[in-house]
């Protein structure tokens, strides 16, 4: 057990793989609380095991700040915060909103959205036929990169022809640790401005069945539940939850299921275990490492470290989602995993929103690419693909494929 103030730095992915690093195995036996250097210079207290991660995320004594106004400053120079978004919401407030947006997002709810997804799907897969040139394709830039944006536009109600203004502001975002906080709220700001210009055209332009225009209607009756403003955070919250993860996500699932043949035949020969298979990619999978930050309100004791109110916790979901103490032979990949408890979309009342979607989604993304293309097979050798590293999400930056 290391000394209290021992500062470790926050452990690194091995290069060519999504993680979880290696280091979180050391971690989890021996210092399951540990206090590491952010790579924003801030410190905070790591959380590598299963049910200590689980237990943070419900803990009300651990809330989610404001990311603009994380990490705090001093004084009167700093900027006024953004809105928060859903992530950030805490109290009362978070409460009202999240009764009325989860209901949107529950799976049944959702079912409309599937005959819309497989045919998005389906439509991408045809182009990507259609132009392979000697047999190969691109699987990241012809389908796990253009999927989830139109499925996320398609949901909420968000322009996919608004991408080239939204999308800089969003990745700019999801890749914060490299950016000054001024840099932090301009991106922000200018979501909130695009978001708050997308309302107001929502506003002018009629009825339609979209889930922006469904929580404007919600805020415009009277006694409603919502306000215009927690309909421009929904919008900014659904951009910066909903696109890049969900990108990398699929990538990096893909190619699990490429490099591991044997499972994906037997997933093509027997489809009704998708839901099992999704379940095992989201826990084998990191959808994110080491970037839940919760604050502490009041001093509390973990595993025997002294947290004080004001310290920064964060439970690592890649790490306890690989725990042998939640999980058999947690290193392994079995797309038959059942029970399978995974904490990808966090826990508590801020699990993620979207979590059905996310779901819905990449079991249609996998379903309709076994359906069309049942021989696919990586065209290179696996080694040898290329990685996108800009961010703390890596994801595979190509994917050859021939069927």
């Amino acid at each position: 057990m290391s000394h209290p103030e021992t500062v470790i730095p926050v452990p690194e992915v091995e290069p060519g793989t999504a993680g979880p690093p290696c280091a979180y195995a050391r971690l989890r036996a021996e210092e399951p609380v540990v206090k590491a250097l952010l790579p924003n210079g801030e410190t905070g207290w790591l959380i590598s095991r299963y049910d200590d991660a689980r237990a943070a995320f419900a803990d009300p004594r651990l809330v989610r700040p404001l990311l603009s106004a994380w990490p705090p400053r001093e004084g009167d120079d700093a900027p006024p915060p953004a809105l928060p978004t859903f992530l950030e919401m805490t109290g009362e407030h978070h409460e009202r909103v999240r009764r009325t947006v989860l209901p949107m997002f529950g799976r049944r709810r959702l079912e409309f959205m599937r005959p819309r997804i497989r045919a998005m799907a389906g439509e991408l897969i045809d182009a990507m036929v259609a132009g392979a040139e000697d047999g190969t394709a691109d699987l990241v830039a012809s389908y796990a990169d253009p999927l989830p944006l139109r499925v996320l536009c398609e949901t909420i109600g968000l322009p996919h022809e608004d991408r080239e203004i939204y999308l800089p502001h969003t990745l700019a975002l999801l890749g914060a640790s490299g950016l000054s906080m001024e840099e932090v709220l301009a991106a922000l700001y200018a979501l909130q401005d695009y978001a708050d210009e997308l309302i107001s055209r929502k506003e002018k332009d009629g009825e339609g069945e979209d889930y922006i225009r469904l929580l404007l209607a919600e805020a415009r009756r009277p006694g409603g539940r919502l306000t215009r403003d927690d309909v421009v955070s929904f919008v900014v919250t659904m951009l910066m939850a909903g696109y890049k993860t969900n990108i990398q996500h699929t990538a990096n699932a893909l190619l699990v299921l490429l490099t591991h043949p044997e499972q994906l035949r037997r997933l093509r020969e027997a489809p009704e275990g998708i839901g099992a298979a999704v379940e095992e990619l989201l826990r084998y999978v990191p959808l994110m490492n080491a970037i839940n930050i919760l604050v502490a309100t009041e001093d509390l004791t973990l595993r025997g470290q002294h947290i004080r109110a004001g310290d920064a916790v964060i439970p690592v979901p890649a790490s306890a989602n690989r725990d042998p103490e939640a999980f058999a032979d947690p290193d392994r990949l079995d797309l038959t995993r059942t029970p399978n408890a995974h904490i990808a979309f966090g826990h508590g009342p801020h699990a993620c929103t979207g979590g059905h979607l996310t779901r819905m989604q990449l079991a249609i993304t996998i379903e309709v690419l076994l359906e069309r293309l049942p021989g696919i097979e990586l065209a290179v050798p696996a080694e040898t693909i290329p990685w996108d590293e800009s961010t703390p999400l890596r994801a595979p930056a190509r994917l050859p494929v021939r069927w």
